[in-house]
């Protein structure tokens, strides 16, 4: 028999004109990994804002039992105190601190009001070999990747005794390697008899560790599986409230003519002057093509979109970008722009929308022309075309004037679409257009890639999911460490394919670093 450790009963969540949660059960044993998983918006992060604290006792109603005992928390720090903590999925860590400071911030190791410096760094420094990260407590975060800042929240938690440890979307963010390495740890974790709540919407990854899921659908617990219930289309059917024959939306390819075309693109880190991010890049999409870029994280595929569209990243660029066969004009965004060139961008709460501005707001700021006339903005045309893109795009919302800030993920990658097909560009960069946002959003999502292809549209999509590549592109080129390896018809492509030519790339760029290393002590 198996102990009951936390047990949520009928939570009910309103915020005003929504009801996120109705009546949600949730069963988490001792010693389990229970995924929960549902569509962006199914309520799966809100119900873990009650269960930790964010929500306080009194904004919801219904009950929370957590070791036998009801709790009603006021707050994070009292949920904290009880062994409950939640790692969000934007990372709470001080980016010009160190390690072992943001592990013990709020927490601090101290006497008499004098922390210990000492205790602070032997501590830390046993708690990260504790998640496997091999690095010195003194490091700032800032000089960290995000797979690692990722296990020093892990670290964080367990400095406060964790016997409940809540993850969202723990590896949206990460490579295989270190999501492979997180899930391992949470494995390890299970073994010590911490239970772990993973709520992902990569179900490939809650199949490999989870004990049990429970599936939401519109702020409703669905049902909850044992793992020899588990599969992909199970879970999908209840997910979705229906069934997805295909994945990926059919799409007949009209290719034309080149429409982009980037030629000899080399681009220079923008603080380390000697270090070569993009090594001599050429690649071209078509008209209706959808062209995909593939590599491993680091590979520089997103520093190559940013550096093409406004020169956003990196200095000492150099290289020629053309648009229907004229050379194009890309030093600022404006020009960038001007030229049919858009970019979606992959962090779209950071730098692809205004989070406390309306959806209205932040579909027409790419092309105020289009809403205004004498320069004058008309909140009328501004307003319809907003509704328009909504209605378009499937944006679920009560409104052109709710917050962006208020809506799901999925819904907030319409909004930075709706905002870039407003403008009417040519040329669309996708950088991770489906990161973060669940199985029928993706879906969606893919719907809108193809009806953009149909219109002519060149696509060139970032993607580091290798089946979304091959089951949505044309052509895939191959990317690793700043150089484009090849390219292939997407028809022929595979998984083993595009990763044999990255793994001999490795070689190739190791073979010529050390050539180079030859020739400068000689």
């Amino acid at each position: 028999m198996h102990e009951t450790i936390l047990e949520m009963r009928g939570i009910t969540k309103t915020f005003p004109g929504v009801k996120a949660l109705q009546d949600v059960n949730l069963e988490v044993r001792a010693g389990e990994i229970h995924a929960i998983v549902g569509e962006n918006g199914a309520g799966k992060s809100t119900l873990m804002k009650v269960l930790s604290g964010v929500y306080p006792h009194g904004s919801y109603s219904g009950e929370i039992v957590y070791r036998g005992a009801e709790c009603r928390f006021s707050g994070i720090h009292d949920s904290e105190r009880m062994g409950i903590v939640i790692i969000h999925q934007e990372l709470a860590l001080v980016p010009l601190l160190s390690i072992a400071e943001n592990i013990f911030l709020g927490n601090e190791q101290a006497s008499w009001g004098i922390i210990d410096w000492n205790a602070v760094r032997t501590k830390a420094a046993a708690l990260l070999k504790t998640v496997g990260l091999n690095e010195d407590p003194d490091t700032l975060i800032t000089n960290i990747g995000v797979g690692k800042q990722q296990l020093v929240e892990i670290a964080k938690a367990l400095s406060k005794e964790v016997k409940l440890l809540i993850l969202d979307e723990p590896t949206a963010s990460l490579s295989e390697k270190d999501s492979d390495a997180l899930l391992a740890l949470l494995v390890e974790f299970k073994a010590r008899g911490i239970s772990s709540i993973l709520i992902s919407h990569k179900l490939n990854e809650v199949g490999k560790v989870a004990d049990r899921i429970t599936i939401l659908r519109d702020g409703r617990t669905i049902e909850t599986l044992d793992k020899a219930d588990i599969s992909e289309d199970r879970i999908i059917t209840s997910m979705v409230g229906r069934t997805l024959e295909d994945r990926y939306p059919a799409r007949t390819p009209n290719i034309g003519e080149t429409i982009f075309e980037v030629k000899d693109w080399v681009v220079y880190h923008p603080l380390h002057a000697d270090r070569q991010v993009i090594k001599g890049v050429d690649l071209s999409v078509r008209k209706g093509e959808v062209v995909g870029i593939a590599g491993l994280m680091g590979a520089g595929r997103t520093e190559f979109a940013m550096s093409v569209f406004g020169r956003t990243y990196g200095r000492r660029i150099s290289g020629e970008v053309f648009v229907h066969g004229k050379r194009a004009d890309t030093s600022s965004v404006g020009k960038s722009v001007a030229c049919g060139i858009a970019y979606a961008t992959e962090d779209r709460k950071t730098y692809g929308l205004n989070l406390i501005d309306h959806i209205k707001h932040n579909i027409s700021i790419a092309n105020l022309r289009g809403v205004s006339s004498s320069a004058v903005i008309d909140d009328t045309r501004e307003f319809n075309v907003a509704n328009d893109y909504r209605k378009r795009t499937n944006i679920r919302s009560s409104g052109v004037y709710q917050t962006t800030g208020n809506l799901s993920g999925g819904n907030q990658q319409k909004v930075v679409l709706s905002k870039w097909l407003f403008a009417n560009p040519d040329v669309l960069i996708l950088d991770e257009p489906t990161r973060g946002i669940d199985v029928g959003a993706k879906y969606e999502i893919y719907t809108i890639i193809n009806k953009l292809a149909e219109q002519g549209k060149a696509i060139l999509m970032i993607s580091s999911e290798m089946p979304e590549l091959l089951g949505v592109c044309d052509r895939i080129y191959v990317m690793n460490e700043g150089r484009i390896l090849g390219e292939m018809p997407a028809a022929e492509a595979s998984q083993e394919r595009i990763m044999r030519m990255i793994v001999r790339g490795e070689a190739r760029a190791e073979a010529e670093a050390d050539e180079e290393k030859m020739r400068t002590a000689s």
